[in-house]
């Protein structure tokens, strides 16, 4: 179909490359290869925390949870929001949130609501100025890129003040 052929649809015809041109090649590396990060963000100031996680797991859990504990304000109790991740409700974290229960407490989101988690927003803003269109030859490339970014918003910032503001 030709340019001509989407307007008289009423369809408008968008293209990144002209019509008359061979069909673009977008590089890529040839791998399965990929990094996790679990994080969160204190929704009033946009201090994040984060770190790479080979996998998903209760320890992970508990280990991110021993770590963010340490940012909490002295004699304030710490909220954190979750989505319902299988691990996020192991049976292995139960010892941990009952001896830390009077300053840390758990938030469950209702299923598949990921707009309301601020730290979601904060994954799709780091995507978009870290990833988006751009091409990693290796994996390294990719987590200097990721964690460049991370690194600025380890002190609190506007950017992830206003991107979790409740309006």
């Amino acid at each position: 179909m030709d340019e001509c052929h989407f307007q008289q649809h009423g369809l408008r015809l968008a293209a990144w490359f002209h019509l008359d041109e061979k069909d673009p090649v977008v590089q890529h590396a040839p791998t399965r290869k990929k990094m996790g990060i679990i994080g969160a963000v204190r929704a009033g100031d946009g201090k994040l925390v984060a770190r790479e996680e080979e996998k998903f797991n209760a320890q992970t859990v508990e280990s991110f949870f021993s770590e963010l504990f340490q940012h909490r304000d002295t004699g304030k109790i710490m909220v954190v929001v979750l989505d319902n991740a299988r691990f996020h409700h192991a049976k292995a974290l139960s010892e941990w949130l009952t001896k830390h229960s009077r300053e840390f407490c758990l938030a469950f989101l209702p299923p598949y609501s990921p707009e309301l988690n601020h730290i979601e927003r904060v994954w799709k803003l780091i995507r978009r100025l870290c990833t988006h269109n751009r091409y990693f030859e290796h994996l390294t490339d990719l987590r200097q890129a990721v964690f460049s970014k991370i690194s600025e918003w380890v002190s609190p910032n506007d950017t992830l003040a206003q991107l979790c503001a409740i309006n």
